[in-house]
This record gives C-alpha cells, sequence and structure tokens, in this order.
C-alpha cells in the first residue's frame, strides 16, 4: 500500500469512527433505563441487608430445590443479566427449584461483620428457610465465585444441611503461579486498609479487577462499542453488563479482612487453617457429593485454583465440568446457556429427588 493510500483508507476509517461515534450519542442520550433481572422472583425472607429470593415458574410437575449463594463482591443479577442470558431461566427450564441469596449493599453500620455472621448466620438462616420449606434436612447449593468458597466452609460446618454442592468459578488454592489478583493483595496493608475506611468501597476493588486486564476492560471495549450503537439490542446488552461492572457494593469491613488476610495473603483454606466464629474450617469434612465448574480462561479465578478442590475435600462424588470461556462468559454467552444449566440439572437428578 502505498503512503498515499494509507493516508485516504485512515481518513476514511476515521471519518466513519467519527459518523458512529456522533449517531451513537444520539443513541445513548434516549436510553431512560437498563433493565435487568428479568425473571420474575418474590422475597422470602429478609434480614439486614439481605433478602433472600425465590423465582417464580409454572409448571406443575416437582422440582429438585437449588440454592444460590452468590459472591458478596458484586451483584447477583449477573446469573440473570436478561432473557437470553440467564443462568438462572436456563436452571428453571431444566427443572430446578431456584432460590438465590441478595447480600445487598453494606453500610457503615456493617462494617463490624465478619465471616462467622455471613456463613454461620446469614447463610445457615437461609439455608433453614428453604428447609423448612421443603420440609427436608438438607438441601442442595450452588456456590459462586466467592459465594462458592463461602459455601464450601459453610459445608464443612454444617455437613448435615447440605445435601449436593456445586461450586462454579470457585477459588479454593490462592496461591496459584497464575493468580494474578492474589499476588497484587499480598502487599496489601489489609488492617490499614480497613482500620482507615471501615467498609473496602466497592468502587475501589472495582477498579482494582479492571486494572488486572487494563487494555481490554476498558480502552479496547470502549473502541469496540462504537461499532455497536447503531445496532439497538446489541447497545442494550453491553449496557446491561456496564451496569453490572460498576454497581459495586461496598464490602463490610471485617469480612473483607478476614477474606483477605485469611484466604488471599495466607492460603488457609487449602490448608484447613481457617477459623470462622472459633471454629475451624477442614475440607475433608466435606464428604457429600460435589461439582466443580471452571473456566478455562478465568482471569480471576484460574482454573488451577479452582481444580485443587479435589485434592482437600473428603468426598468420594465429585466431579468437574471444564467450561470453555471466561470468568464473565460462564453466565452469559451462548455457549454457557447451551452448556451450564442442564449439565448442573443433570448431575442434580443423578443425586436427588424433588
Amino acid at each position: 500500500m502505498t503512503a498515499s493510500h494509507w493516508i485516504d483508507s485512515a481518513t476514511h476509517e476515521f471519518a466513519e469512527f467519527s459518523r458512529k461515534l456522533g449517531s451513537g450519542v444520539t443513541r445513548l442520550a434516549e436510553v431512560k433505563d437498563i433493565d435487568i433481572g428479568p425473571t420474575p422472583k418474590h422475597a422470602l425472607y429478609h434480614e439486614d441487608k439481605l433478602t433472600l429470593f425465590h423465582y417464580e415458574w409454572n409448571a406443575q410437575k416437582p422440582r429438585i430445590p437449588l440454592l444460590i449463594v452468590y459472591a458478596l463482591v458484586n451483584r447477583p443479577y449477573m446469573a440473570d443479566l436478561q432473557t437470553d442470558r440467564s443462568l438462572i431461566r436456563g436452571l428453571l427450564a431444566a427443572g430446578i427449584d431456584v432460590y438465590l441469596i441478595d447480600w445487598g449493599y453494606p453500610d457503615q453500620d456493617d462494617r463490624r461483620i465478619g465471616l462467622g455472621e455471613y456463613v454461620n448466620g446469614y447463610i445457615d438462616r437461609c439455608v433453614d428457610v428453604v428447609r423448612s420449606r421443603h420440609q427436608t434436612d438438607s438441601v442442595n447449593v450452588l456456590g459462586i465465585c466467592q459465594g462458592g468458597t463461602l459455601s464450601l466452609c459453610y459445608a464443612a460446618l454444617f455437613a448435615g444441611k447440605i445435601k449436593n454442592l456445586i461450586t462454579m468459578v470457585t477459588p479454593v488454592d490462592f496461591h496459584t503461579e497464575d493468580n494474578v489478583l492474589s499476588r497484587w493483595l499480598r502487599y496489601i496493608d489489609v488492617d490499614l486498609l480497613v482500620d482507615s475506611l471501615g467498609n473496602v468501597p466497592g468502587e475501589l476493588l472495582n477498579w482494582i479487577f479492571l486494572s488486572l486486564k487494563p487494555y481490554r476492560l476498558t480502552s479496547q471495549k470502549y473502541v469496540r462499542m462504537v461499532d455497536i450503537l447503531d445496532d439497538a439490542e446489541k447497545l442494550m446488552n453491553f449496557l446491561r453488563m456496564e451496569k453490572w461492572i460498576f454497581d459495586s457494593p461496598d464490602q463490610a469491613g471485617e469480612a473483607f479482612r478476614q477474606f483477605a488476610k485469611d484466604f488471599f495473603q495466607d492460603n488457609k483454606l487449602i490448608s484447613g487453617d481457617v477459623s470462622i466464629a472459633g471454629r475451624n474450617v477442614d475440607l475433608r469434612n466435606i464428604k457429600i457429593p460435589l461439582f466443580n465448574i471452571y473456566a478455562t480462561q478465568d482471569h480471576l479465578v484460574p482454573p488451577a485454583a479452582s481444580t485443587a478442590l479435589r485434592a482437600v475435600v473428603g468426598s468420594d462424588d465429585y466431579d468437574e465440568l471444564a467450561f470453555e470461556g471466561g470468568h464473565i462468559g460462564i453466565y452469559v454467552s451462548g455457549r454457557a446457556q447451551r452448556q451450564i444449566p442442564k449439565a448442573i440439572a443433570s448431575w442434580l437428578a443423578q443425586r436427588d429427588t424433588a
């Protein structure tokens, strides 16, 4: 390509980019509301900032109950982002009766809440609500990301209350070589951070997550956004994702302190040295069936950080599923919609009756 041709091509490309950007600004200004969480649900239980939701479904046949324990650091509607990108709708369609813990938005009144209250308190009381509703001694639990780690702790301490446990993109070994987030947190003075701020701002944590892949997760995606501004459906898909990314709850200070120090910095879960409210968390006490789902391209929870679970639990019934995608793709990609809910429902159906 000659210099003049290159200049002409670059000029045309820049002009087209400017046209798309100009018309896109108008379209963005017309967006009034970004709808998320379309699947109907109702609140069963409230406590402090927490709400336990039950998702509605019209089918009359018996269904297998499943309680979802989501991470503290993000909002759970990623599991029900929109009608065609919804793990929850997929589970409902596959015959699962879905319950979900929404942690809400902690404020300064919650700064002294520790992991003991989250695991021994909030999760345990939500489990009891589902147990009572279904008149059963034990329930099925799906723990997602950090919620999976908390679910493992709960299962180790309350073995009789969980029948089957599914973990998804869940960190277990926090010191694998490719765990960039863990390496970053190891050098933070967590005590100084929490003592200074009380709660840890969600906005601060959000920018830490984005900094792990700064070009891809900031500059690149907004340049690419210009190409979809003319497509209303794709634009709303993009905006729903952006809403979730930047909708980051603050973290209760004491819970953050213990999780950052005991899990990220000292890797005590894998060694069996975590203590929650004075009780030792030994993963070898987990003898119930386990289904561990991880993402092969996960930059937040590398596969090795999750598959380490296999060697440290006491269960003889342990299965894994490697999903070809990333930490977010496992919820919203087309492949995930086809694969993950059916895999979970099939695994549960072999081990539980409705």
